[in-house]
């Protein structure tokens, strides 16, 4: 769902910069409280498996459409959705700038689009009434199935509401090519199964947490077993996972286009629906602003669409996946330590 600058009018993306700086703002003074240690390489580890998930694009079987996970509710789940949204913050902009994943004029839009409902919406209405809640009973398997219907649910209703926002801002911005009625009909369909699977592998991830290490879910009672593994041991294995998943699996992901792009363009080579038929080269608004905002993308885009920028080896996409995941993890885990050497100094004064 990452859309390209041709998508938005430069007034429209700067009002989605401003939205989403002020969700950012909003989370960084809420975050200034917060002093738990075992954050700093949870949130540095999930921020790497997303960044690694995102690369996996996985069939939408009879469309021609391929879908991949968002990760604000997986985020949330773990981090709570201030931390969860500043992660997911990190992801998308590394993307944008390393990877050229995404227009660096949109990147505010993409941020609303698919971090802030994941976070926010996703933990606040969905994600925390459903654990705090009791139904399936308080035994583990009760409150797994808590955990995979609030997976579900949530990735379901986020996605959604993604999708219609990308609807929204594509209208707003005037862009005529993409009637409202006709481009609704596409993306909010193909973005409801892509959701599904990705409440599924949701589900998966925080089931294996919940198992592993209970305490690092929000809004979950440890369960009274004895825990399978350490912090340490739980937190490696999501680091492998992450390594494995964006060096290794993304070389079997699926070249059909995402939803957004089957949605604009078709997959008519494969011959399947032109859908909206607009032309990859030239289409929406072009724009001074888009412009600036492609030379710089241009400058910093070392493995552009995770590749070598001189040829498309596989090993191409193996080194974006690991460097990428590194980053991720980097700078996530830069921003804990920066966040908790401004506590410490608060707690000294």
């Amino acid at each position: 769902m990452h859309m390209a600058d041709a998508l938005l009018a430069p007034a429209t993306a700067a009002v989605m910069y401003v939205a989403s700086g002020t969700a950012a703002g909003f989370s960084i003074h809420r975050l200034r409280k917060d002093d738990e240690p075992q954050k700093l390489p949870t949130m540095a580890v999930t921020a790497a498996l997303v960044f690694a998930g995102q690369m996996i694009n996985y069939t939408i079987p009879g469309t021609g459409s391929s879908g991949h996970m968002c990760g604000g509710m997986l985020l949330s789940a773990l981090l709570g959705p201030h931390a969860g949204f500043l992660s997911m913050i990190v992801i998308l902009a590394i993307q944008c700038l390393f990877f050229a994943d995404g227009g660096l004029m949109a990147l505010g839009a993409n941020v609303w689009n698919m971090a802030f409902y994941g976070c926010f919406v996703g933990y606040y209405l969905i994600w925390r009434p459903i654990m705090q809640n009791k139904w399936f009973g308080e035994s583990k398997g009760g409150t797994r199935i808590r955990i995979l219907v609030a997976s579900i649910i949530g990735c379901v209703v986020t996605l959604q509401l993604g999708a219609f926002s990308v609807v929204l801002e594509t209208t707003v911005s005037g862009i005529t090519e993409l009637p409202f009625g006709a481009f609704v009909a596409l993306m909010q369909p193909i973005h409801l199964a892509i959701g599904l699977i990705e409440g599924l592998v949701t589900a998966a991830v925080l089931i294996f947490v919940y198992e592993s290490r209970p305490e690092l879910l929000r809004n979950v009672e440890p369960a009274k077993e004895a825990k399978k593994h350490s912090l340490k041991v739980t937190i490696a294995i999501l680091a492998v996972v992450a390594l494995v998943v964006g060096g290794g699996l993304s070389l079997v992901a699926s070249s059909n286009p995402d939803g957004l792009e089957w949605a604009l363009f078709g997959n008519a080579e494969e011959g399947y629906s032109e859908n909206m038929g607009l032309d990859e080269e030239n289409f929406g608004i072009q724009s001074p602003v888009a412009d600036t905002a492609a030379e710089i993308q241009e400058k910093t885009a070392f493995l552009p669409d995770y590749a070598f920028a001189d040829n498309d080896t596989p090993v191409g996409t193996t080194v974006s996946g690991i460097v990428g995941s590194i980053m991720v993890a980097g700078v996530a885990l830069l921003i804990c330590l920066v966040g908790g050497f401004f506590r410490k100094k608060r707690k000294t004064e």
